[in-house]
């Protein structure tokens, strides 16, 4: 087949019917990617679009690209990316860090139509391995040197065994047996076609705890209509600017609203390389940032750098923190300490997008996950036999919608347990609906631990123990146990001057009891470490923790 093919086969399309309605309620309005920067590159040719301040290995010094400059930019990488074999329908795994490069290589292969496959810097090789292999990838983009790995190395690993890559483009001075990605633009002709509103545009990784992610496949049309949903939701316009400083290739700091978001609203996106305070807030300061998006543990760290003293962050007018369910106790300290609103968004790449609106009541804020983007998101609250249950009450989220994929990438067993015979994506989340139509989320259903019949919710739990003045950090997550099934094990990151003289376990269990808790709520057992293991993205890896504790259980 050819690659065009291969992506239609690979792809499940919206029902007809859906496809109608979306673009009559004006969703969708035929948008591509190539024309969205060729429009905002007309609008606003010198004003800056990114700014990359240097200071790893693919852009050592500072970059201040104006729209213009990124539009001829893109044309040149995808007539040099075409002279050198790279067609429609191609996919092009993309690993970079936070560089300006990052939006030139994607810009160029939205204008191909060929298929960006975004990777996060810290995957390895069993993961990029899979990429290529299952995609049938024809080319592949990595830094040189980042955060002290090499990989250059990789890709001659991956490449010497995916017989599809016929190109490694390497961003940075030495390129070693590769292609320097420097070398590649050119000013030959352009893509003879250019993609339509209703082909996909890129595949993103699912987010899933377990196995190699799944491959999410974006139309243009429908991601498009996430980005403008979520900047007039979150009010960006030409004065917006917006710190990247999560992986640019995730799907939050990507679209919620993100780097594209913020492109799409003509403001200017400003990467930063480390997503610490030391390193974070400095670059607010300097380029007068007003908008970011963080998981939690990273704004916890900001918060409490903040209450320490750091200043920096004053320019600040929306944190937007997502990725995993922030605490309420957490939440209330943003506005006091941060000086800015709080936006929660509670979303996933496979589509829906919830946010706490600007002018919500501060308890909704700091208490809800929001609400979704569209009036024709649909959201269904179900049992564990796909019954609907009431507002109010705890279950599965299920959920289909103008941005909402109906499958995931070339695989038909996924797809048959994760979306419902009417096309219901099952997001595998745990939540309850209020009146207003805010989402409370209580979890995964994975997370829900079943302690002889009780069922505890690791995020309840969690809550409580962030409200002791000691700690910084806490994740809940079943351990094993032979009489019960599960218990639970609370992992707890102290507050570095609580450390010298940290509390008991004790009486983090005493503190959690005395906020009223049923006692089979209480962690049946506390460990402190210095710092939880983490995803790609920086969430908290609670695979790890369940396998760090039953591996410790079982030692004699």
């Amino acid at each position: 087949m050819t690659p065009l093919e291969t992506v239609a086969a690979g792809f499940t399309p919206y029902p007809a019917e859906f496809a109608e309605r979306y673009r009559a309620a004006g969703h969708w309005r035929g948008e591509t990617f190539g024309r969205m920067l060729r429009e905002r590159a007309t609008a606003h040719g010198e004003r800056i679009a990114v700014v990359d301040p240097g200071g790893h290995s693919a852009a050592r010094e500072e970059r201040r690209w104006t729209y213009a400059e990124l539009d001829r930019r893109a044309d040149r990488m995808a007539a040099g990316l075409i002279a050198r074999g790279i067609r429609a329908g191609d996919r092009v795994v993309v690993q970079l860090p936070n560089a300006a490069e990052f939006f030139e290589v994607v810009f160029a292969l939205f204008r191909i139509g060929a298929l960006p496959v975004f990777a996060l810097p810290a995957h390895r090789y069993a993961e990029i391995g899979y990429f290529c292999a299952f995609t049938g990838a024809a080319a592949y983009v990595v830094p040189a040197v980042e955060g002290g790995f090499d990989y250059r190395e990789l890709a001659s690993r991956v490449r010497a065994e995916s017989p599809s890559l016929r190109l490694v483009l390497v961003a940075g001075e030495d390129a070693g047996e590769h292609v320097r990605l420097a070398d590649v633009p050119c000013d030959g002709p352009g893509p003879s076609a250019h993609p339509s509103p209703g082909d996909v545009a890129f595949l993103q990784l699912s987010g899933g705890s377990t196995g190699v992610p799944k491959l999410i496949p974006r139309t243009h049309d429908d991601y498009i209509y996430s980005l403008r949903g979520s900047v007039e939701l979150c009010a960006l316009d030409e004065g917006s600017v917006y710190l990247c400083a999560l992986p640019a290739a995730h799907n939050f700091p990507l679209s919620s609203p993100g780097s594209l978001g913020t492109l799409y609203a003509g403001g200017r996106v400003v990467l930063c390389p480390q997503p610490s305070p030391e390193t974070a807030f400095p670059l607010i300061e300097r380029e007068g940032v007003t908008v970011t998006g963080l998981v939690p543990p990273l704004a916890l760290l900001w918060l409490d750098a903040a209450e320490r003293g750091a200043r920096g962050h004053e320019s600040l007018e929306v944190l937007l923190v997502g990725g995993a369910k922030f605490s309420t106790e957490a939440a209330r300290r943003v506005r006091p300490v941060l000086g800015c609103t709080l936006q929660q968004v509670f979303g996933m790449a496979e589509g829906l997008v919830n946010y706490t609106r600007l002018d919500d009541p501060e308890e909704l804020v700091t208490t809800t996950q929001g609400r979704p983007i569209s009036p024709d998101d649909e959201v269904r609250v179900v049992d564990d036999q796909d019954r609907d249950l009431p507002d109010g009450v705890t279950g599965h989220l299920l959920t289909r919608g103008p941005y909402t994929i109906r499958g995931y990438w070339n695989a038909p067993e996924h797809n048959a347990k994760s979306f419902t015979a009417d096309g219901f994506y099952r997001t595998g989340d745990l939540v309850r609906r209020l009146p207003s139509g805010h989402l409370v989320v209580e979890g995964r259903a994975k997370d829900q631990i079943n302690r002889g019949g009780e069922k505890v919710a690791a995020e309840e739990i969690e809550n409580h123990l962030l409200a002791h003045p000691a700690v910084h950090d806490a994740a809940v997550v079943s351990m094993p146990d032979p009489y019960l099934g599960e218990r639970t094990c609370a992992y707890v990151v102290l507050k570095p001057e609580h450390r010298q003289a940290p509390p008991k376990g004790v009486e983090l269990k005493r503190f959690v009891r005395g906020r009223g808790l049923a006692d089979y709520k209480v962690p049946d057992r506390v460990e402190f470490v210095e710092a939880f293991p983490a995803t790609g993205i920086g969430k908290v890896s609670k695979k790890d923790l369940r396998a760090a504790i039953a591996a410790s259980l079982a030692r004699p």
